[in-house]
């Protein structure tokens, strides 16, 4: 499977070249340009390239983090598509998006196949739209579910207001073949957007594990005004029947951005506090209980991002200079990528 997406994206990849030299030549031969097929799909990717330092360990490490394509497009003006595979997710391929959708009427759209659930505001966010070089504690451990289903989308037409529901396996992305549930996963998500720059949304989702049922409900605010962009996000997940304690996370950030002139468009000065309570995951171990997969930790980080200027709108990278200090209640449970540290990130998207 991943051996033929592999080829496939190199075909399209080198097909888009070939067409683009061409046009390119024959443009600088006879000022004419050659416009793509309108079923020619868009491709884009990001690649995202850190180090990162641990001051107590004196311990370092290289590492890609992301190194994602995605072609997408319209097979007509009702029928669109997307695949996403990440060639370098810590060292491992992913296939990420892969799905199909049908536009039924004007603002509704139904879609099919593996995608990002909709839950949360920062575990939905791409990785080129992120604001700090790592992801929240909601965004990476509490909240972070990708999974095969089908879901809708509707913007009502006189209000700003999105709504997004969905059902799907609870197999997550590799499990598919022969998963068979009784009882399917869902989740749903209403966004609404004031015109002075205010977003609230909230949502709420159910999981099966192997431990039980278990409850996620969310919301949050985000807040542009000028240079500045305010972000607070909480989630609480219930367990049922009692079999582990409910869990609260917190994400909240100011970001302040100072335009440039030369070499850099921007600077954005950023500060962020996450928590999280003991988290499991849901799965039972082998002795049938659940166990604490991530233990109960606070941080700060604060940073510093200074972003390039791209030939396009669409392309454009970010250097992200971050420090991130953990506070654990028994820090002998902290995992070992999971401590203050240094982070510097170069993260390009195109």
């Amino acid at each position: 499977m991943t051996r033929k997406v592999l080829t496939l994206m190199s075909l399209l990849c080198l097909g888009l070249t070939a067409t683009a030299g061409t046009a390119d030549s024959i443009s600088s031969k006879s000022a004419r340009t050659i416009t793509l097929p309108d079923w020619f799909p868009t491709i884009s990717g990001t690649i995202r390239a850190k180090a990162e330092y641990q001051p107590n360990e004196s311990e370092g490490r290289f590492e890609v983090r992301n190194a994602r394509i995605a072609l997408d497009g319209d097979i007509s003006s009702s029928v669109f598509y997307k695949a996403e595979i990440d060639l370098s997710d810590e060292g491992s391929i992913k296939m990420l998006d892969a799905f199909a959708g049908v536009r039924l009427v004007k603002n509704l759209s139904i879609s099919a196949g593996q995608m990002r659930v909709p839950f949360s505001i920062d575990a939905h966010r791409s990785p080129h739209a992120q604001y700090f070089a790592n992801r929240s504690f909601i965004a990476k451990q509490v909240g972070n579910v990708r999974d095969v289903g089908v879901s809708a989308k509707y913007t009502l037409p006189s209000i700003p207001l999105t709504l997004e529901a969905g059902a799907f396996n609870g197999s997550g992305l590799t499990d598919q073949k022969d998963y068979w549930t009784k009882s399917f996963n869902f989740s749903a998500k209403a966004q609404y957007a004031f015109p002075f720059g205010l977003t609230l949304q909230g949502s709420v989702q159910k999981v099966s594990p192997t431990g039980g049922a278990i409850y996620l409900y969310d919301g949050g605010a985000t807040l542009k005004t000028g240079r500045w962009t305010l972000e607070a996000e909480y989630l609480r997940k219930h367990y049922t029947n009692a079999t582990f304690s409910d869990v609260n996370a917190l994400d909240a950030f100011i970001n302040y951005d100072l335009p440039l002139r030369k070499v850099f468009r921007k600077m954005s000065f950023l500060v962020r506090y996450d928590m999280m309570d003991d988290h499991s995951d849901g799965a039972l171990n082998d002795d049938g209980v659940l166990e604490i997969d991530d233990a109960a930790r606070k941080r700060i980080t604060g940073g510093i991002t200074l972003s390039f200027p791209g030939k396009t709108k669409k392309m454009y990278a970010d250097l992200r200079l971050n420090y991130e200090k953990y506070f654990y209640d028994d820090i002998s449970l902290a995992k070992t990528s999971e401590r203050d540290k240094f982070v510097a990130e170069l993260m390009v998207h195109f």
